[in-house]
């Protein structure tokens, strides 16, 4: 049960890494810093107080960046490759009781892969609103994306399986919107609108 648990929390923090990048490391930093969060050996820099203010300040920044029209799709472009980064980090970072291979086998497969589907998901989701309210709709999903993150970190530390569920919950809830629009022809998800 101790192994479910600790993989539940490493892919719960992961897929909060989807939806903004440094809003699980602060809540995790937090967490260990206040000795609530066990880090895995070699991670526990996380939750040194110089970290923690780092990922305060990066945190705020990133949250403000999505409010500026345009730069919130722009930066979904390198936000993918990077929350795929940060949840194999994210992830492995929490598993504590778990061999080598078995940690670094789900931190990449499961923490990178969760992190990449949740950010996916979401660009899809911004590139929908951005079409059919040229913009004007993105700060309420970018307000939804950090609360996501938030409520999926504090989820992870404090009831790791019931993240796991939010998680593929709204992993299938994106799935079914993304599936509805293109049949739909949404011109978002529609390739060839974006050569023309």
């Amino acid at each position: 049960m101790e192994t479910a648990m600790s993989i539940a929390l490493g892919i719960g923090l992961s897929a909060a890494c989807g939806f903004r990048l440094f809003v699980p490391f602060l809540v995790a930093g937090i967490a260990s810093w206040l000795g609530v969060l066990p880090l895995s050996e070699g991670f526990e820099w996380i939750g040194t107080l110089p970290a923690i203010l780092l990922f305060g300040s990066a945190t705020i920044l990133e949250i403000a960046a999505y409010y500026v029209p345009w730069i919130d799709n722009a930066l979904d472009s390198i936000a993918t490759p990077a929350a795929v980064v940060a949840g194999i980090v994210a992830a492995a970072s929490v598993m504590t009781d778990l061999s080598p291979l078995l940690k670094w086998s789900v931190a990449l497969i499961g923490g990178g892969g969760v992190a990449g589907a949740i950010q996916g998901t979401t660009a899809v989701l911004r590139l929908i609103s951005t079409t059919l309210s040229g913009g004007a709709a993105n700060p309420i999903v970018s307000t939804a994306e950090w609360v996501a993150s938030l409520i999926t970190s504090l989820l992870s530390i404090l009831l790791p399986l019931a993240a796991v569920l939010l998680v593929a919950l709204v992993l299938l809830a994106g799935w079914r919107t993304a599936r509805r629009d293109r049949s739909k022809g949404s011109p978002a998800l529609d390739p060839s609108s974006h050569n023309q």
